[in-house]
């Protein structure tokens, strides 16, 4: 049976996602994404990007589908999906990372993440960026976020309420607290590009 899953919303983002991401990531190689739930944001952006090697990354549970989703559309530039994400232990940061795989990524791509992990594996995640990311690398992050405590609409608001009714751990990130994780990491903020159904693309930049 196949295992291939289907998000209506990665499927309504792409193209907004990808004008952006053209900009960025015109001079880059090697992109992880961390947390690529269905897979079709890579396969997407390695098909529209083919410049590009894109190494998509999740939850071992999710593996397959994406596997059989990169399989089926045959590109060149999309290897096989690596276990990873956000731990707390035995430290926080990514993992778990594969020992013999280069690490130098020049671009990290992740979207609808930040708002599903807890606090405390968003701070993993950001902890765990410098041992993937090269010198001069840039982060792209796509997804809600809300601006010095405050929603930027009343959907956003009925989205965290209805998160953190499913998770009390989940919920809309401030932006602010988020760059302040991002500086910890060695990023910077060099864009923040407004995008439909009020979500927004963050973009820093690693210095090197």
């Amino acid at each position: 049976m196949s295992q291939i899953r289907w998000s209506e919303a990665c499927d309504r983002n792409r193209a907004p996602i990808l004008a952006v991401l053209q900009r960025h990531l015109a001079d880059r190689h090697r992109v992880l994404e961390i947390g690529s739930g269905t897979g079709q944001h890579a396969e997407s952006f390695a098909a529209a990007l083919p410049h590009l090697q894109w190494q998509a990354s999740d939850h071992p549970d999710h593996l397959p589908g994406i596997a059989e989703r990169l399989d089926a559309a045959g590109l060149p530039n999309t290897p096989a999906p690596w276990p990873l994400q956000a731990v707390l232990s035995p430290a926080p940061g990514l993992g778990p990372l594969p020992p013999d795989a280069p690490l130098a990524f020049d671009a990290v791509f992740s979207a609808n993440t930040l708002h599903i992990m807890s606090w405390a594996h968003v701070q993993a995640l950001f902890a765990g960026l410098p041992a993937v990311m090269a010198a001069g690398a840039v982060l792209c992050i796509y997804g809600p976020f809300n601006a010095h405590g405050e929603y930027s609409s009343d959907s956003n608001r009925q989205f965290d309420a209805w998160l953190k009714a499913r998770d009390p751990a989940s919920g809309i990130r401030d932006a602010e607290a988020v760059d302040a994780l991002a500086a910890g990491a060695g990023l910077q903020l060099i864009e923040g590009v407004a995008m439909p159904a009020n979500n927004r693309l963050r973009v820093w930049r690693r210095a090197g």
